[in-house]
């Protein structure tokens, strides 16, 4: 704790000597509510100043429902005493209003402030966690009301209406992926996440569980031997009845100190098949130049781009959807693949049904699938994506047409449960995903100011004003191995936003632990990153490149040996024209721990 508060006073002061604003009053305040309230006001109390902050900047002035935690007696047109000398470079101080040209560096300085111990992965209360999975449970019971209100729905925001406007949109993915399907043109794929069957490893190109349901579009034959001639291995494969599956795992990782992340694990068969799947949504969405250019969930780019365009010009909202993968319901999915009869059989297929919830037991879903689904993030773009033209299409009070969507183009982009919109089809849009049992984060969605929130990019009139977040606690000792990284990427963060002071302040606790050279962004050492480029200690004279003795970080790669048909079929599995680890036949997964090498390496 005392390290972290030295570090949040060093922070203050430089962001102080920016905006020339005096930060004693603030280092005090804080210091005495620490004491007073432990690391739960860093990390969940003070973040609420940085969220009043953005709805002031929304709403164009501050009233008596912000700062709430924060007033104090004599406070003037509602701006607290606390980051008050910031608050009155932005607001004004007797009105509360916000003012015509509002500083730039000391709204970055609030949030930058407020936000610092946001995001540090700390585990959570046990009280924190059951409640997190309560939610889990409720939402599912949710999506249950949400379909039966679907089914008796008319008007633009029905069913009907959904499979029509998704066929606008997807029709040519679908049928592309949906034609792949019924050629057997699906190929597996081995994930490294964690299954709930504990297969690690190599092991997983072992398997012998299957079930009865993949055998149609992912025959075991085709899918755990690298060829029929040793179909004799079959014999040892179980496969499983629908009702003696294995359910999805359901548990929870450290997210924040607030609540932890929900995430489900997915039996290997499953997330096997699906991983196929996926493969073939990545290829088709990618060259599609209607629906494929309205959504992604592997580059989050172009929603960054177009919250900084929303930002400037203020025609695009940014909309953020709570509890989003858990909320997609397993009916929509089949009303958007339904025109798709062989892929909607073979998402079916791979889809799990039940999931095993802590205190719960094994309950029957609703949703779709959780994360950690390989198919609940192509699923949900899709999903969202098709209500936001429904919202759309209410508004402008006509059919939407294939022509018509494309005048969208640019202006809508769903990323994950980021979504953006023209700012005069936000409140349909808004009562659309609401129709479709979806939940609006009104905290993290903005449209009247100048604030735009997408993909972890802030940004206040054109300007970048995303900040810098203390992942984990500061390291005192070499063994501390994540510790150290992250501190060596919040350096280099900090750097590269211009603090300079704080950055020398962390440069002397850092070389404390492992020598500290000056490199390059790619170099694979852990060093400081620097406008003046990378040192050199030694030249490597075979292959012309300058070295640096630095750390670095080496994972241990578990013991998982692997011959005979599975590392054939390991091989034929294999994608792109990389060759696989030298090892790989003896040591795969993820690591096991991961250790402090001080070595020669490259500079750049």
């Amino acid at each position: 704790m005392k390290s972290q508060m030295l570090f949040l006073r060093e922070v203050l002061l430089e962001l102080g000597t920016w905006c020339c604003v005096s930060t004693s009053f603030d280092l005090k305040t804080i210091e005495a509510r620490v004491k007073h309230e432990g690391l739960s006001f860093l990390t969940i109390t003070l973040p609420t100043f940085a969220k009043d902050l953005e709805k002031g900047l929304d709403q164009g002035r501050v009233d008596r429902n912000l700062f709430l935690p924060f007033q104090k007696k004599g406070r003037v047109g509602g701006l607290p005493r606390f980051l008050g000398g910031f608050l009155g470079l932005v607001f004004d101080r007797e009105t509360g209003w916000l003012l015509s040209e509002p500083n730039f560096a000391a709204i970055y300085a609030i949030r930058q402030i407020s936000l610092l111990y946001s995001k540090i992965e700390l585990p959570c209360s046990q009280e924190r966690e059951n409640l997190a999975i309560e939610r889990y449970i409720q939402s599912d019971k949710e999506i249950r009301t949400a379909d039966i209100a679907l089914g008796n729905r008319d008007g633009y925001n029905s069913e009907s209406n959904f499979r029509r406007v998704s066929s606008l949109l997807f029709r040519d993915i679908l049928t592309e992926v949906d034609l792949s399907v019924y050629r057997g043109e699906h190929v597996p794929r081995v994930s490294s996440g964690s299954v709930a069957d504990g297969l690690r490893g190599n092991a997983k190109y072992r398997s012998q569980l299957w079930t009865d349901r993949l055998e149609r579009y992912f025959p075991v034959g085709e899918f755990l031997i690298p060829n029929w001639s040793i179909a004799h291995y079959l014999s040892s494969v179980t496969s499983l009845e629908p009702g003696s599956e294995i359910p999805v795992e359901v548990i929870s990782v450290p997210k924040t100190l607030k609540a932890p992340r929900i995430i489900a694990r997915e039996p290997f068969a499953m997330q096997y098949a699906q991983q196929a799947l996926l493969e073939r949504f990545e290829e088709s969405v990618e060259l599609d130049k209607l629906g494929g250019r309205f959504v992604s969930w592997s580059s989050q780019i172009q929603n960054q781009r177009l919250a900084r365009l929303g930002s400037a010009r203020g025609d695009l909202a940014t909309l953020d959807l709570s509890e989003a993968s858990d909320r997609v319901s397993n009916q929509l999915v089949r009303s958007l693949l339904r025109n798709h009869p062989h892929l909607a059989a073979a998402v079916d297929a791979c889809r799990s049904r039940k999931a095993d919830v802590p205190n719960h037991g094994v309950i029957r879903l609703a949703r779709f699938a959780s994360m950690g689904s390989a198919l609940c993030f192509p699923m949900e773009a899709m999903v969202f994506c098709t209500i936001v033209f429904l919202g759309i299409e209410k508004e402008l009070n006509q059919p939407l047409t294939r022509n018509l969507i494309k005048q969208f183009l640019g202006q809508v982009r769903v990323y994950g449960d980021d979504i953006i919109v023209p700012v005069e089809y936000t409140l349909s849009v808004i009562s659309a995903l609401q129709d479709f049992g979806l939940v609006v984060n009104e905290n993290k969605s903005f449209w009247t100011g100048k604030f735009r929130e997408s993909c972890g990019k802030h940004y206040y009139d054109g300007h970048d004003v995303s900040v810098v977040k203390v992942r984990r606690e500061f390291p005192t000792e070499r063994r501390h191995v994540s510790e150290i990284q992250s501190i060596v990427s919040l350096r280099n963060q900090l750097y590269l936003k211009g603090f300079r002071s704080t950055v020398d302040w962390l440069d002397e606790r850092i070389v404390r632990i492992i020598p500290f050279p000056y490199v390059g962004p790619e170099s694979p050492a852990l060093g400081r990153i620097s406008s003046t480029g990378y040192q050199t200690d030694r030249w490597d004279a075979k292959l012309q490149r300058p070295l640096v003795r630095a750390a670095v970080a080496v994972p241990r790669i578990p013991k998982s040996f692997l011959d005979d048909y599975g590392a054939l079929l390991k091989f034929f599995l294999k994608r792109g024209l990389s060759p696989l680890e030298l090892r790989h036949l003896e040591r795969a997964g993820r690591p096991n721990t991961v250790d402090i090498k001080i070595r020669w390496t490259v500079a750049y």
